[in-house]
């Protein structure tokens, strides 16, 4: 018997519990560790924020789904990983001290470096946990006056919460009829276009965000932040009445003593999704190190192929899976200008672009679908 251990509660985490569960034979054991006993679906926290959907929408409880589908859940807080004893040691939680692993699979997310930016946690709110969302969202319901700035750090490598929450933030101001006492602008550390590397998408940005009347601030690199302004490396100062920001992204803490990280704490695989350099032990999701920004949809592509491989490797067979890298996204504007980007980051295949209200329609079935097709 094989003990399969799976580290992260996410996106990754819960798809590769699922597909090992149904390719892995019954005498081998699969175990979930996660912080917390509930899954959260992050693309729906704007939405949230907005007051456009409840925690029981965007939210549900672990141990019961996956106990349906034969997968032990363990809730624990992970102190740090040893690969030559193949062990991970759980510092609190529901058990604490060692559970040990025949063959990992690292699912541990990104981790929120706040500390990097000077006054972020202090003054900045961001849409990237439940708590914190709804923090904002209090703050953007009493937003009646001055500028609103939402934007991203250098770093934070997922930008559509930021124009989704400008274009959600634009639109309870005009159903309010007073639009004018106020201002919206948007800050990004990257050139023009830079982001999405596409120009008829830049092109449709650009229509929609002067549609809503926003403000676009490129080459905006956030150093620190004061009660009321940002400041910018290079000196530059924007002042602000609300303040929403994506902090810096890092790798997971827990994963820097496998000696297989790059510079920003961030997993070195290879498309089979095989941590380099260390036996046994698979990641997927926003913990490696692929190019790129982090988007929910690459997270599942890259735990469906790590979940193969591995059951590969058990049975002792090669890996015969390699994971592909693009952006498939939808930015929902909220109407009729909604846009979708798909496009290969590996490989040079033809970029497209739709636009519509096609496209917000599509994004609602989606989540919905992708919710109940796992519950």
């Amino acid at each position: 018997m094989a003990n399969i251990l799976i580290l992260g509660g996410g996106f990754a985490g819960v798809i590769a519990a699922q597909s090992l569960a149904k390719r892995v034979a019954s005498e081998h054991q699969i175990t979930l560790l996660s912080r917390t006993n509930h899954f959260l679906f992050y693309p729906g926290l704007v939405r949230f924020a907005f007051g456009k959907s409840s925690i029981e929408d965007i939210s549900y409880d672990l141990r019961g789904t996956l106990l349906d589908a034969r997968v032990r859940f363990v809730q624990g807080e992970i102190a740090r990983i040893d690969p030559e004893s193949r062990r991970v040691i759980v510092a609190h939680g529901q058990v604490t001290g060692d559970l040990h692993y025949d063959y990992l699979l690292i699912a541990l997310g990104r981790r929120l470096a706040t500390e990097n930016v000077t006054g972020f946690f202090e003054y900045a709110h961001h849409v990237l946990t439940l708590d914190a969302a709804e923090r904002f969202g209090s703050a953007a319901n009493s937003f009646t006056e001055g500028r609103a700035v939402i934007g991203q750090c250098a770093g934070a490598r997922l930008p559509v919460p930021v124009y989704e929450t400008a274009f959600a933030l634009a639109r309870r101001l005009a159903s309010r009829g007073s639009p004018g006492a106020t201002r919206i602008t948007i800050l990004s550390p990257d050139p023009p276009g830079l982001q999405f590397g596409d120009g008829r998408f830049t092109e449709a940005l650009r229509s929609a965000l002067e549609r809503h009347q926003i403000e676009f601030l490129p080459d905006f690199r956030v150093q620190s932040i004061a009660p009321g302004v940002v400041l910018s490396v290079d000196g530059h100062a924007i002042n602000y009445s609300l303040l929403m920001l994506l902090p810096p992204f890092r790798g997971p803490g827990a994963a820097t003593g496998l000696g297989a990280t790059d510079a920003e704490g961030y997993l070195t695989v290879s498309r089979t999704m095989k941590v380099e350099g260390v036996e046994r032990v698979y990641a997927a999701g926003d913990c490696v190190n692929f190019e790129g920004p982090k988007l929910a949809h690459m997270a599942v592509q890259q735990a469906e192929i790590a979940a193969h491989n591995l059951v590969n490797e058990l049975e002792g067979k090669p890996a015969d899976e390699t994971y592909s890298h693009e952006v498939m996204m939808v930015l929902d504007e909220g109407g009729d200008e909604t846009i979708f980007l798909e496009r290969a980051l590996w490989e040079d295949k033809p970029t497209k672009v739709r636009q519509g209200l096609f496209w917000s329609w599509a994004k609602r079935v989606h989540d919905r679908y992708w919710k109940y097709r796992h519950l």
